[in-house]
């Protein structure tokens, strides 16, 4: 295989065909590393948007160090996988405090921060500081293996991959290389009907060759997500209703939402829901009626819930931690998951007035 030409023919490739996209515009590693942390497990077109808010509001390393979590989230909201911009913060603290807010151009300093692991140390370094580190991700894996015509995901194809690409990986401009890679990962390699006619490196592939690409490498079937019950209440009191803050180190760490909580039977919810904040709170709840069934899906499960409309008995035994008493046009305030607006939505819809 003439894998010697590739690094040209990708780069060439690169060039001429990659997208505009504003953080290949720069050469400032705390942008960089902001845009790799937003497009883990995210598709570019929605990152972009929030990359763009992101920098007008702190274009900074050392402005997002000193805002106060709340509102980070707030601006991440929607973007989802919130631990990243809990460890992105943590990060940008430590940086300002420790290396006087210049990001860590060594591997050792930089994989040592929260939230960092080997791709987002591999992309950093390569794209901000021209280190020669090879970047891994699924698009990366994929090409490899289809120009390699490797069909099984073993331990030993993946070293063959990690080799193979240190093998190419040039000395100058090592991080435009990791992109042309991506890039044509994103582009043309895609996992289904990959775009062969316009490959730079179809000359050279064997999966292409065998006319089934597709099947390179072999798909893992996806167990079926499992779903989850739920159970939530709009909590009324003085035209207001209650949200609690999840705790930072659990899903969701950091955002507000309705008192909600999983339950494994169908039957006795109100009186279950009853239990439950009395014994969170030491509150009496009353005045039951249902507003609706919402669902939500997650990466690993659906989450459906049952909302109910209720109203405070008495707030004089009120015994809480990390809540709020806000209003409807208060929810902007706040940082909430998805689910948490779709109830929203169903509180403006029915005309639920707090």
């Amino acid at each position: 295989m003439q894998l010697k030409y590739l690094e040209t023919s990708i780069l060439k490739w690169f060039k001429f065909e990659k997208r505009d996209l504003p953080f290949r515009w720069t050469k400032d590693p705390y942008k960089i590393w902001l845009s790799e942390v937003m497009l883990q497990q995210t598709k570019v077109v929605t990152a972009i948007p929030y990359y763009n808010k992101w920098i007008k509001k702190y274009p900074t390393l050392f402005s997002v160090s000193q805002e106060n979590l709340n509102n980070l989230l707030k601006l991440w909201e929607g973007l989802g996988y919130y631990s990243r911009c809990r460890n992105f913060h943590q990060a940008t603290k430590i940086v300002c405090k420790k290396y006087d807010g210049k990001v860590p151009s060594d591997w050792e300093t930089f994989i040592s921060l929260p939230g960092v692991g080997d791709y987002t140390a591999s992309a950093v370094l390569s794209i901000a500081f021209g280190k020669k580190y090879v970047t891994i991700d699924g698009n990366v894996r994929r090409v490899i293996y289809r120009l390699l015509g490797l069909k099984r995901a073993t331990p030993f194809n993946e070293k063959r991959v990690k080799k193979t690409l240190e093998r190419l990986i040039p000395n100058i401009s090592p991080g435009d290389f990791n992109q042309s890679m991506m890039e044509l990962g994103a582009l043309i390699c895609n996992p289904r009907n990959p775009k062969c006619g316009s490959c730079p490196l179809n000359y050279m592939c064997k999966a292409s060759k065998s006319k089934n690409p597709e099947n390179y490498p072999q798909r893992i079937k996806k167990l079926k997500a499992p779903t989850y019950q739920y159970i939530a209440g709009i909590i009324r009191h003085n035209k207001k209703f209650l949200i609690t803050k999840r705790d930072e180190n659990s899903m969701l760490g950091g955002l507000w939402e309705l008192p909600n909580f999983r339950v494994d039977v169908l039957s006795d919810l109100e009186k279950i829901y009853q239990e439950k904040i009395k014994d969170l709170f030491n509150i009496k709840i009353m005045k039951f009626n249902t507003i609706g069934i919402i669902s939500h899906k997650y990466s690993h499960f659906t989450a459906t819930v049952k909302v109910f409309n209720c109203m405070l008995f008495n707030l004089e035994s009120f015994n809480g931690k990390k809540y709020k008493w806000i209003s409807l046009k208060e929810v902007t305030l706040y940082p909430f998951s998805k689910i948490n607006h779709k109830i929203f939505g169903m509180m403006r819809k029915k005309n639920i007035n707090v």
